[in-house]
């Protein structure tokens, strides 16, 4: 499974040819103790860029992006029942959202692993 990033630390996986979306680990880092997530409705469309989702720490509070186009079609409504998710696993169980993207090119041209670590490595 391949994983791409976004300069707003939001990452995306393909599965099943729906995009699984969530926060990085260094976004998660950097945010500290997530107190409060905000999660799109189901059905709702997003051009990327659009704000789609808010996370809370006790730091800052941050938008989620879509990093690509398309409709949520399912929400990872433990995240925002115990928002300490978001700390335990960012880039795997605390998923935010799953949307069915309507642009696939848009995936293609987001960070790999490599890129990303570099654009993180660059910002320090």
């Amino acid at each position: 499974m391949t994983t791409r990033y976004t300069k707003d630390h939001e990452w995306v996986r393909m599965e099943g040819g729906l995009a699984v979306i969530g926060i990085s680990p260094h976004a998660a880092e950097q945010l500290g103790d997530v107190v409060f997530v905000e999660l799109p409705a189901v059905g709702k469309s997003f051009k990327k860029g659009d704000d789609m989702a808010v996370v809370e720490s006790v730091k800052a509070a941050s938008d989620v992006y879509a990093p690509i186009s398309g409709e949520i079609v399912a929400v990872n409504q433990p995240i925002a029942d115990e928002p300490a998710k978001v700390n335990e696993d960012p880039a795997g169980a605390a998923w935010f959202v799953k949307l069915k993207p309507s642009n696939a090119a848009e995936f293609d041209a987001l960070m790999d692993a490599a890129g990303y670590a570099a654009f993180v490595e660059s910002a320090r």
